[in-house]
């Protein structure tokens, strides 16, 4: 298990929201900053060979997001924080789906 910290105080709107994700993660130059892509990306956070991010954990470990203030982030950003949480669901059922393990898991604090 391995828990990343995310910085919402430096999320005020999706463009930041993607900022913060992008520096965090490490997502390559190509990324789309849209859900899409942030989809894309944290569905193989355990297959380092893909380079979708420079944070990995390995096959059947799950990567925990640590959402600080979290009842702050989500009255300053509903809309993004209920697609945080949609989008981490999506990421894991995409995975049952594909035959693998879930790999994320939020922390709301």
């Amino acid at each position: 298990m391995k828990l990343i910290r995310i910085d919402t105080n430096s999320i005020r709107d999706w463009q930041s929201f993607h900022q913060v994700f992008k520096k965090t993660f490490g997502f390559p130059d190509y990324y789309g900053a849209n859900g899409n892509a942030w989809i894309d990306c944290m569905t193989y956070v355990d297959d380092a060979d893909l380079g979708m991010s420079h944070i990995t954990v390995e096959k059947g470990e799950i990567l925990i997001l640590e959402v600080p203030d979290s009842e702050k982030f989500r009255e300053n950003c509903p809309d993004i924080f209920e697609d945080l949480t949609a989008n981490t669901a999506f990421v894991n059922w995409r995975r049952v789906e594909l035959g693998d393990q879930p790999v994320l898991a939020l922390l709301l604090c």
